[in-house]
């Protein structure tokens, strides 16, 4: 992989864990998780309510500006789309949404060391190489 790309994990969550990190429930069981958040300066951001957010800005300062708009108001609004997004938490690092290598090395493997049992369903990598993303549409 060239060293140019940046990276974003991303967390499926249990329906519980979830709601609970959604909900700012502090709970006993998730304490190894927020170690390793504090560890590497990392907080999780619900991918629904980043969606949600992406939309209220639209909608208040004109769509036109937004090329994925209408797809992420479909998004949110499709209820089987809505469960899943609602479970999906994307992991920002010093308060990026994208870091390096290193960072997403060591965050993924100490995530990835919880296990199953915490709650988190599976780990997605993503970076930031255009070939290996889809593209918004043009704007016109």
């Amino acid at each position: 992989m060239d060293d140019r790309w940046q990276f974003q994990l991303r967390l499926d969550a249990s329906a519980e864990l979830a709601a609970a990190l959604r909900e700012g429930a502090a709970r006993p069981e998730d304490e190894p998780l927020f170690d390793v958040l504090r560890r590497h300066r990392a907080t999780l951001k619900c991918q629904f309510d980043a969606f949600k957010e992406y939309v209220d800005e639209a909608q208040a300062r004109g769509a036109d500006g937004y090329p994925l708009f209408a797809w992420t108001r479909a998004t949110i609004e499709d209820p089987a789309k809505k469960a899943k997004y609602l479970r999906v938490f994307t992991v920002y690092a010093d308060g990026d949404e994208v870091y390096g290598k290193g960072v997403a090395d060591a965050l993924e493997s100490d995530l990835l060391a919880l296990g199953k049992d915490t709650g988190i369903a599976h780990i997605a990598r993503f970076d930031t190489n255009p070939a290996n993303n889809p593209q918004p549409p043009a704007t016109p």
